[in-house]
């Protein structure tokens, strides 16, 4: 067999890069390869096991698709990337790429894969990111739910909702679909009914709306093509809520100066408040907006 020429070295490369770059050994068997081929290929450093019966073609680039893609097939037919692995390869979690998380209902094992065995795997709960099998998003943000604090899982599923229209109807399905889940109560916090709540400042302002009897906002919707914290339009007003981890940066000033002239501009009377401002001052803030939520 010859590393450049042959039908089964051009069939392999073929597999392979449909695959970020990985192919199995029954896929290499399947191309023409015979197994002492294979360990051939493997001496001479053209082909790197990633997991068992796994590997990469011709390089170890570094490459978080091309290891989860491995990890995926090293479970089998069925197997869907889940769980924090997933979340990450979505852009929802940030950071450094988490360990290769797979869920399946077949039996296999490779080590080096965090494994979840389960009875199914409902075919509305499946897709494919970026050709990488893998649980949906509202799937992937249930099975994360248990693992993340309260305010990360809020901004996991605020960028959902930014970057693949998520809508809070089709997370609590998947919720409903399962039982016991943990974090199920912060799930469904999260999707009020009114929108994504973001960080501890926004809970307590809404606490502070809701227990002086004033309706609630919309919170974290768009409005002429940005994100408001805390709107109601029928009243026409807009409130943005600035906490230092998300306000202390000179690009964060500069954004909530043009937040403010678009709230102006379509009319809406804006306010603005701290942290201090909502659980220390409840009573100016109030004073603040009763007036100008109870206007007709």
């Amino acid at each position: 067999m010859r590393l450049k020429q042959g039908s089964a070295t051009q069939e392999a490369a073929r597999v392979a890069g449909a695959q970020h770059g990985v192919i199995t050994l029954r896929q290499l068997l399947d191309a023409g390869f015979s197994r002492a081929g294979v360990r051939r290929w493997v001496v001479k450093g053209l082909l790197h096991p990633e997991f068992r019966g796994v590997y990469r073609l011709g390089h170890r680039a570094p490459s978080s698709k091309a290891h989860y893609m491995a990890a995926v097939l090293a479970c089998g037919p069925g197997a869907a990337l889940s769980g924090l692995a997933a979340g990450h390869t979505y852009g929802l979690i940030k950071g450094k790429p988490p360990e290769s998380e797979v869920s399946t209902t077949g039996h296999r094992h490779a080590r080096g894969i965090l494994l979840h065995r389960v009875r199914t795997l409902p075919i509305g709960e499946l897709s494919v990111y970026h050709d990488i099998p893998i649980t949906t998003v509202p799937r992937t943000l249930v099975d994360c739910a248990g693992r993340l604090p309260f305010d990360d899982l809020a901004e996991s599923c605020h960028h959902a909702e930014v970057r693949f229209r998520l809508k809070a109807a089709a997370v609590l399905a998947a919720l409903a679909r399962r039982q016991n889940v943990p974090g199920a109560a912060k799930v469904r916090e999260i999707w009020s009914g009114e929108g994504i709540t973001l960080s501890k400042l926004e809970r307590a302002f809404l606490a502070l709306v809701k227990a002086a009897g004033l309706p609630r906002p919309l919170t974290n919707r768009m409005a002429d093509g940005r994100y408001v914290d805390c709107r109601w339009p029928d009243q026409r007003l807009t409130v943005e809520l600035d906490s230092y981890r998300f306000h202390h940066s000179r690009h964060a000033w500069e954004q909530d100066r043009r937040r403010e002239r678009a709230a102006r501009a379509r009319g809406d009377e804006f306010r603005r408040y701290t942290y201090g401002d909502v659980t220390e001052d409840r009573e100016l803030v109030l004073a603040e907006l009763r007036p100008l939520l109870v206007r007709t």
